[in-house]
């Protein structure tokens, strides 16, 4: 399938619920958002049937999400089911890892490829006030464990935020030349990027020394991070590009397979490689490839958009195969060009947990 651009849309990432174990401070409040009731969620035939239709269109990469995917009973049952489609090519999951120890081995026995880690800290007691929940341990154990099995290449996706992590840009560097890992460094993205112009408190002032200020911003707030500090604390990717080139030396440019929108480079001798993903500072749209199924059947065909089209009514009403591959092409050939959040575009539907990250 190509849209209007030109750009041929063959990735499906896919929502399995909007429940999370964590409560990351730039992603949701401390006591989460509102849940989808479970009778709205998709069940696991649901999902397979739609996955197949968008495979028969050209969708031959699949990418489960959530929330967090792995707290969803039995989803080795899924990707078991999502791979008797022989047109799929490429099947993932992004994951924090907290479960993945114990899932890693069915999983890949069911299918999987490979895995996305959702990682924004190497030092536990970040770990604690950026997740605020789980154990860095635990997370650790589950990427060995992924190392183990065979769920290659593994990623590291780590959101950057000025004053909070961004010291450890050369930690996480370092250890793609111990390792075969893949680290990615993603700015941060106020998925609300327009909504709320004005800060009380100078999140810059409270992020860049005491960092007691940071918890007690979060915990007087809604509970995270609003989209106006998270906008001040935005990392441009050369400047992380920089710290880490002057510390470990000259990186150059290389390619991976499933590279997706990161602009690669690789450390000399490194087992690993370096990603940037510049979804503020070097617009990605241009390369996007992708559709979006939330877990309670919606369509998206633009994580920065609220544009969404209702797949589950049709699905449970009786819809044919082809009335529904209907609905995929109306959505590819409606996908916008590129997000307007320079230009004032307010997105004020979902959060990132509720859409799939």
């Amino acid at each position: 399938m190509k849209d209007s651009f030109g750009r041929t849309i063959d990735y499906l990432r896919v929502s399995v619920t909007d429940r999370c174990n964590f409560r990351c401070v730039y992603c949701m409040p401390e006591d989460g958002y509102p849940v989808s009731p479970k009778d709205e969620l998709l069940t696991f035939e649901e999902m397979s049937r739609l996955i197949h239709i968008a495979a028969d269109l050209g969708m031959t990469k699949v990418r489960l999400t959530g929330g967090e995917p792995l707290i969803r009973k039995d989803l080795s049952m899924l990707v078991a089911n999502i791979r008797k489609h022989p047109a799929i090519s490429d099947l993932s999951c992004t994951t924090n890892a907290h479960l993945l120890g114990e899932k890693a081995a069915e999983l890949k026995a069911a299918g999987l490829d490979r895995v996305n880690i959702s990682l924004d800290t190497l030092r536990e007691d970040k770990f604690v006030e950026i997740a605020r929940r789980g154990s860095l341990r635990r997370v650790m154990d589950g990427i060995e464990e992924a190392m183990r099995v065979g769920l290659n290449p593994i990623k590291i996706n780590c959101v950057l935020m000025k004053g909070v992590n961004d010291d450890e840009v050369v930690d996480f560097a370092r250890w793609t030349l111990r390792e075969d890992v893949h680290v990615r460094f993603i700015e941060v993205m106020p998925i609300r990027w327009n909504l709320d112009e004005t800060d009380p408190m100078d999140a810059m002032s409270a992020l860049s020394g005491d960092r007691k200020l940071f918890r007690l911003r979060i915990q007087e707030d809604v509970g995270m991070l609003s989209d106006a500090q998270m906008r001040r604390m935005v990392v441009p990717f050369s400047v992380a590009k920089e710290r880490i080139e002057h510390e470990l030396g000259p990186m150059t440019s290389f390619e991976i397979p499933t590279n997706g929108p990161a602009h690669t480079y690789r450390l000399a001798n490194a087992k690993g490689t370096v990603g940037f993903i510049s979804q503020i500072s070097w617009d990605l749209c241009e390369r996007c490839n992708r559709l979006r199924l939330t877990a309670d059947g919606q369509l998206r065909p633009c994580l920065m958009s609220d544009g969404e089209v209702d797949l589950r009514t049709p699905l449970r009403d009786g819809a044919s195969d082809d009335e529904i591959r209907s609905v995929f092409l109306n959505v590819v050939a409606n996908k916008p060009e590129r997000h307007y959040l320079a230009e004032g575009q307010k997105v004020m539907g979902r959060g990132m947990s509720q859409i799939g990250g």
